[in-house]
């Protein structure tokens, strides 16, 4: 296996024989096959489109296999077999319908390339070893770094974007536009191309992820109202619970239903935090606060969880027998060893959280406030003109993005903590969980630390800027606002690229970046977009501040 898509990355190059986050050759193989797969579904469905084809399963399709393989989501090998023999029947449907609309519209059929055309072999381990054939070594040696390299980027792009678009998909919401976009960029990556060409189609995923975001934000807010700046707890108390982490609300909302009058406390954690300020969601009674959530800290406090555990999207790594708590998985999301619960049909994590001991005691409260959507800050946005213009805010820092176990992520914390008094810290998704507990303070009744919610809310944090910028008639990058992020897996990717297709330079990026973004491919984006890596937060701070 080679496998080079997350920060966490062995050495920083690759893994090769086994995945820092736990995935095996085998299930990276298969992950592989999927994808060439699904790259075979986009040629004909992109083609069938410009015929008037449209085939919802296998719109839908697309977006859970690009899903499938994003870092730390489906680690079970037989379960992405299964994916892989689904996708290859949907693309023998796909390539019918179009050669079938062709021949309606009295035009040839093309033929199209390798991808489109190929056949696996049949047995598991015959196709692990197809699949060696397919490693981005092997594609390196023939195509060169940089090509490959800007190739996984586009990938990964579209990988982190699936994401997004399956969050909205579960809400009932979709867009043919976007259902297109993405089988013209695979359908585009099932050829070679050259490196300008990549470039300009890593902008336009960017392009086509804001699309996703606008859409996933409609969704949630469409379904569960804006989020309003609450007051959260984030220690336990006493009696039986269970913890949801990921990103997915609707599963976080069938649960709610599903526990309600059991006595049974809800707790969110990681990327979940963000349901509690949802009128929606936080309704409930028995969602009672938010549970740990830094990376670096996951192992433990799973370890000491007295109840059921839920994953909605990305797992943990290696699940262990040590736990108190008993581990499901929901959706997409599998891992071998680990109960997957399907439909929405919680019994299962209920009863788990009924038999465990639950929290015998109040621990200590401690609250924090959370909720600052793009509705919420810019509802008061005459405040904030106001306090930049007298002089009282200074500066802004969007300080967020993914958080990781590998050494070097207290740089956010520091240079969050050494950020001057007279400036406003925006944050987002799982990285703000190394500082969110911190107490900042206030600027004449702005706080100081504003949580805009998960990755995903990367939007909010740009309808604001664009706000912000509209009110000073101004460009984005001549407010006094700075973006320090932090990238661990294809959602940041996807937003990163989100960020350049709208222009935005200066961005510092860490904690280290990329490993498939060449030196030649870094200069293109330090030339284009002035992006650098962190380097310490006294120096990142002058260099901003002067």
């Amino acid at each position: 296996m080679f496998c080079y898509q997350c920060e966490q990355t062995a050495k920083g190059t690759g893994c090769t024989k086994r995945g820092v986050c736990g995935k095996t050759g085998e299930t990276s193989g298969m992950q592989d096959l999927l994808l060439r797969a699904t790259k075979g579904i986009a040629v004909y469905a992109h083609a069938g489109r410009a015929l008037g084809v449209r085939d919802a399963e296998v719109d839908r399709f697309v977006i859970e296999a690009l899903f499938t393989t994003v870092t730390n989501v489906n680690f079970d090998e037989a379960r992405i077999e299964a994916m892989l023999d689904a996708a290859l029947a949907l693309r023998d449907r796909a390539k019918a319908a179009y050669e079938a609309a062709c021949a309606a519209a009295g035009q040839a059929a093309v033929s199209f390339g390798e991808v489109a055309q190929w056949v696996p072999a049949q047995g598991t381990a015959a196709r692990l070893v197809e699949a060696e054939v397919l490693e981005i070594v092997k594609r390196q040696q023939a195509q060169g770094v940089d090509i490959v390299g800007l190739e996984e980027l586009v990938t990964y792009g579209l990988k982190g974007a699936a994401a997004y678009a399956d969050h909205a998909l579960v809400l009932g919401k979709s867009s043919e536009a976007v259902f297109a976009g993405f089988h013209q960029h695979l359908a585009a990556l099932a050829a070679p191309q050259p490196l300008g060409d990549l470039v300009a189609q890593a902008l336009a995923v960017g392009a086509l992820n804001l699309e996703v975001m606008a859409l996933l934000d409609g969704a949630n807010t469409g379904t569960y109202g804006h989020p309003e700046p609450t007051q959260v707890r984030v220690t336990p108390v006493k009696g039986k619970a269970i913890l949801v982490s990921g990103h997915d609300l609707l599963d976080l909302e069938k649960l709610l239903e599903q526990t309600a009058g059991k006595g049974v406390n809800i707790y969110t954690h990681g990327e979940m935090l963000p349901a509690l300020a949802y009128p929606g969601l936080k309704k409930y009674p028995h969602l009672v606060g938010n549970y740990g959530g830094a990376w670096q800290d996951q192992r433990k406090e799973f370890e000491a969880f007295p109840g059921s555990i839920l994953m909605t999207t990305n797992c943990i790594q290696e699940p262990r027998e040590a736990y108190q708590a008993r581990i499901f998985t929901t959706g997409l999301v599998a891992w071998p060893g680990v109960e997957h619960v399907t439909d929405h049909q919680f019994g299962p994590v209920i009863e788990a959280a009924l038999q465990a001991e639950g929290f015998t005691e109040d621990a200590p409260a401690h609250w924090i406030t959370v909720g600052f959507g793009h509705n919420a800050v810019m509802s008061v946005a005459d405040k904030v003109i106001e306090a930049v213009k007298g002089g009282a805010i200074r500066h802004f820092f969007l300080v967020g993005g993914c958080d990781g176990a590998k050494p070097g992520r207290n740089y956010y914390t520091d240079f969050a903590q050494a950020v001057p008094q007279d400036c406003v810290l925006l944050t987002l998704a799982c990285g703000k969980y190394r500082f969110n507990k911190l107490d900042f303070g206030d600027i004449g009744g702005i706080p100081r630390l504003l949580d805009m919610g998960q990755c995903n809310d990367a939007y909010s944090a740009i309808q604001v800027a664009v706000a912000l910028a509209k009110a000073f008639d101004t460009g984005v990058n001549e407010l006094p606002l700075s973006m320090v992020l932090s990238w661990y897996e294809q959602k940041a990717v996807a937003i990163l690229l989100t960020l350049l297709h709208l222009g935005i330079k200066n961005i510092r990026l860490g904690p280290t970046l990329p490993a498939f973004v060449t030196p030649a491919v870094l200069d293109v984006l330090v030339e284009n977009f002035a992006i650098k890596p962190i380097s310490t937060p006294e120096a990142d701070l002058q260099a901003i501040l002067g």
